[in-house]
């Protein structure tokens, strides 16, 4: 968990630029000498209070499908009771899909509204839903800026990319059928189960996800240029929304070309489903989702948060289920329904 030894003040955080901090001094511990002299009922004095280690999280998609159980907001609730140091999410934030900036800003109300209270910085990572079109890239802009950027934590670089440069044809009627699928949810839900296995086994969508990832010039030499600021660093972690190693694209192999022979770590979404590789001796991860629409059988499927401790030797990642975080006032059986979308049941 987060250390309190006050040394989170002395860490660097700096948006686009480097700089150093002196080091933190660590917790004092102290016992009664006399009344332990030599046996004691512990097994050790070296405490995991290393200034340069550091803890945040990662948390999947909302949309594409946003449950009707809240997941995503006891997700941000949960948030707040792990006070991490930061948060990343990996795209998709609201349904998007629509060229109306007025419809779009206000999906945006909506899931900012969720994170003004979280008091924790919150990373946005653009995702097909949010920058599906020319309108929401502009309206994203206008909200928050760059659609991809970078920034240092400790002398860790996090590169935040966009793998929507520039955005994919979506598949034909997407908005209908998303408005469609989140009124069923409600009204029939085995209908609302039946339309999303028909739209996920469409050709249409099926050549939509297998189409690689493409990244555009001023993206790659932002890239290339960010990496050689920071040669220096002791990890590098990128986020993506798709994960472009699945059908790796010239651009994106250029990428990795750019990364080869530095520590780094790969953290996508998208696909709403836990999956794990490792390529040439790099974590390549896709992150589950946090009450997007689940896609497809198996254990992957599980709403999540990504827990990260940054060490000097690399990252240690835990992966915590929503259902296995709950407050001091113990589990609350009817949150169920949100924890865990399978139909588990109190007993």
């Amino acid at each position: 968990m987060r250390k309190r030894t006050g040394i989170i003040s002395t860490l660097l955080f700096a948006l686009s630029i480097g700089v150093s901090v002196g080091p933190a001094m660590s917790a004092e511990f102290t016992y009664d000498k006399q009344a332990l002299p030599s046996a004691k009922p512990w097994t050790s004095e070296e405490f995991k209070d290393d200034a340069g280690s550091f803890q945040f999280v990662v948390i999947g998609d909302r949309t594409g499908g946003a449950n009707v159980e809240g997941t995503f907001k006891i997700a941000i609730d949960q948030l707040k009771l792990l006070q991490p140091e930061f948060v990343i999410n990996v795209g998709d934030l609201i349904e998007g899909y629509s060229d109306d900036k007025s419809e779009l800003n206000a999906e945006w109300d909506e899931a900012d509204s969720m994170l003004k209270d979280l008091g924790i910085p919150f990373f946005r990572t653009p995702g097909n839903h949010d920058i599906s079109n020319k309108t929401a890239q502009q309206v994203w802009r206008e909200r928050y800026g760059s659609t991809y950027y970078q920034f240092v934590y400790n002398n860790t670089l996090f590169l935040v990319l966009d793998s929507e440069d520039p955005p994919r044809e979506p598949p034909p009627g997407i908005k209908e059928k998303l408005d469609l699928y989140n009124k069923l949810q409600t009204e029939d839900p085995e209908k609302a189960k039946a339309m999303l296995a028909e739209f996920m086994s469409d050709e249409a969508v099926v050549a939509g996800l297998a189409k690689p990832v493409e990244f555009g010039n001023d993206q790659v030499t932002f890239i290339k240029n960010a990496l050689a600021q920071h040669l220096d660093v002791r990890w590098t972690f990128v986020f993506l929304h798709e994960p472009a190693w699945e059908k790796p694209s010239e651009s994106f192999k250029s990428v990795q070309a750019l990364l080869k022979g530095r520590n780094h770590t790969f953290i996508a979404g998208h696909l709403h489903y836990y999956d794990y590789d490792n390529i040439d001796g790099n974590e390549h991860i896709t992150m589950g989702p946090a009450g997007a629409s689940f896609h497809q059988e198996g254990p992957g499927n599980v709403d999540h948060l990504m827990w990260v401790t940054m060490t000097d030797d690399g990252p240690q990642i835990a992966n915590i289920a929503l259902k296995g975080i709950f407050d001091r006032k113990g589990l609350d059986p009817s949150l169920f329904g949100a924890y865990d979308r399978k139909g588990t049941k109190a007993e």
